[in-house]
């Protein structure tokens, strides 16, 4: 019951916000009309009840008259029955899509707010890959919860319906049990009743297993498929090392779980289908088991028999609702756990932003600078990484950052630009100042070429001959006949060009803060340079921070800062900047 609860309340958690939208009018008018007509489906039914008791009746006494309205009366059931089963369906599908409409924008916002996505992956991101949670796990729970639900109330008033029929016609056929009769107020209920929770409960025992054999599925599944679109993605680094064999076996070892696992549904699918199949085909004649004495007695005629009997369908069918979807629900909880460890983890990225000790990011005055102070960036579990007491960017100027492969210069930067929120200290930002932090391999989204440069701007901020013209100034006049042309850029350009387009994107965008992270590191010596007085000369506003190893970048930059070994960390100090001539 504990575990009910917290289901219920889990889903309780994940459907309201919705209803509570700015989009929860139309949902709620849709969700309306759907119970509305899955409710006069159920009276549709009940009328169907009834009208077996006339339409038998006629068939006993041949009665051609009687036979021909009945056979009237149930066309007219059938045409009103299939057009509340179609508008059912219509509508259903038109709340489905607007609903995971609004929860995936709402869980693409939760995941892709300021740098939340990337604390959840630093923090070791318990919910795996998001991307089946937005895109698969959000379709299936909208689908599950509304044809669940819609389900579960048919079954409820179903039950509420045919349960006082049933207790009717329990009277008018007593029970005959070897030729003796027995009263035995609603006995056909309490039949159906201990029938339905005798089928339940060995279904919940038999089939329990595999709510979380669902849950692993999934994850296996994606994780299989992450790795072979990480293969899809790296086939040049692959095919040089010839890693085809080893990619081969990673994939095979990764597919094996997906196996295994699948095989354990198999084997706890075939003994739940051994007996809800054996359940549903004894649930037809079950109830004709039950009455036929009192018919056989000449106590029910033929008309009363086959009421009773779709009465007593109707009501053990409610009763095993749970037994007729319980894979669905195995199914639907797996979706559920699943959502509800995205929603946490989501959840704990934003909570690493704001909760003590955190470096925290402070406005200042316009055109002061950048201003470091008593920073110590840490790891998520609390190791030191860098620490410095302060460090100053004044507006214009050039900054060189060095320090040993490993020393967390990449993530000093992270920090500075605030997306490295684990640590301690204050980093103060210039009021309204834009910063662009560019790593060693810059990220192009799929999308034509002038708005895979533009990113993260709208596409058309930018004219085509703005880019064209950046495109020509950092070196790369072949691809200004290809602007409108969409590609996987980040895999269709060798790492030389990509740093290339990045530096196209700086000289576009015109940051007032700039953090070149190797951003030059795939280039050549004299092709560095030249990008680097590119800099220079096209943002002399711009105050430029850069790593870098070479010796050679010291010419273009006013002051060095470096990383020197400290106790456990690494410290930040300022050094005598040496360029190559020296």
């Amino acid at each position: 019951m504990k575990s009910l609860a917290s289901t219920i309340a889990t889903i309780w958690r994940l459907s309201i916000p919705y209803f509570r939208s700015e989009d929860r009018w139309p949902g709620r008018l849709l969700l309306g009309a759907v119970i509305a007509i899955e409710l006069s489906l159920v009276a549709a039914q009940v009328v169907l009840n009834q009208w077996y008791n006339r339409f038998y009746n006629t068939l006993q006494d041949r009665d051609w008259n009687a036979f021909v309205s009945a056979v009237l009366f149930f066309c007219v059931l059938a045409a009103i029955y299939t057009v509340f089963a179609v508008y059912q369906t219509y509508l259903n599908q038109w709340l489905q899509i607007r609903w995971r409409r609004w929860m995936t924008q709402t869980y693409l916002h939760q995941w892709l707010n300021a740098a939340n996505h990337y604390r959840m992956q630093v923090l070791g991101d318990a919910a795996d890959n998001p991307d089946q949670r937005i895109a698969d796990d959000l379709q299936m729970f909208v689908q599950y919860t509304l044809t669940i639900g819609t389900g579960f109330l048919n079954s409820i008033v179903s039950f509420c319906s045919f349960v006082v029929i049933l207790w009717v016609l329990s009277d008018q056929a007593p029970l005959y049990l070897f030729g003796a009769q027995f009263s035995i107020p609603g006995y056909l209920v309490w039949a159906a009743l201990i029938y339905a929770i005798v089928g339940t409960l060995l279904t919940h025992l038999i089939g329990w297993r595999l709510i979380p054999l669902n849950f692993q599925q999934q994850r296996f599944e994606a994780d299989f498929r992450f790795n072979l679109v990480r293969t899809r993605e790296n086939a040049e680094q692959i095919a040089a090392l010839g890693g085809e064999a080893a990619e081969r076996e990673r994939h095979l070892s990764r597919f094996s779980p997906v196996i295994a696992n699948w095989l354990a549904i198999m084997q706890r699918t075939k003994l739940l289908t051994f007996f809800t199949a054996s359940y549903s085909q004894a649930s037809t004649i079950f109830p004709y088991i039950v009455v036929s004495p009192a018919y056989f007695s000449g106590a029910m005629q033929l008309g009363g028999l086959m009421q009773t009997a779709s009465a007593f369908n109707s009501v053990h069918t409610a009763l095993s609702y749970f037994i007729t979807s319980y894979r669905n629900i195995a199914e639907w909880r797996a979706i559920i756990a699943r959502l509800a460890g995205f929603q946490e983890a989501i959840a704990a990225g934003e909570a690493a932003a704001v909760t003590p000790p955190v470096i925290e990011t402070v406005p200042r005055g316009a055109g002061a600078g950048f201003v470091v102070d008593h920073l110590n960036v840490r790891l998520p579990d609390g190791d030191p990484i860098v620490a410095a007491e302060h460090i100053a960017f004044p507006a214009g100027e050039r900054v060189l950052v060095t320090g040993p492969s490993g020393s967390g210069k990449s993530t000093l930067f992270r920090a500075i630009a605030g997306i490295w929120p684990f640590g301690s200290g204050r980093v103060s930002v210039p009021k309204d100042a834009k910063v662009m932090l560019v790593p060693q391999r810059p990220y192009f989204p799929v999308a034509p070429l002038a708005a895979a440069v533009g990113y993260p701007a709208k596409a058309g901020t930018f004219d085509d001959a703005q880019v064209a013209e950046a495109l020509v100034t950092v070196g790369l006049p072949e691809l200004v006949g290809r602007l409108g042309e969409e590609a996987h850029w980040n895999r269709m350009l060798s790492f030389g060009e990509q740093q290339r387009l990045a530096i196209a994107r700086a000289l576009l965008h015109a940051p007032d803060y700039l953090f070149l992270d190797e951003a030059t590191a795939s280039l050549d010596e004299a092709a560095e340079a030249a990008l680097y007085r590119l800099l220079h000369d096209r943002l002399r506003g711009t105050t430029i921070i850069s790593i870098g190893h070479r010796s050679t970048l010291g010419a273009f930059h006013g002051r060095r800062v470096e990383l020197v070994p400290d106790a456990a960390s690494y410290r930040a100090r300022e050094v005598p900047l040496v360029s190559a001539a020296e």
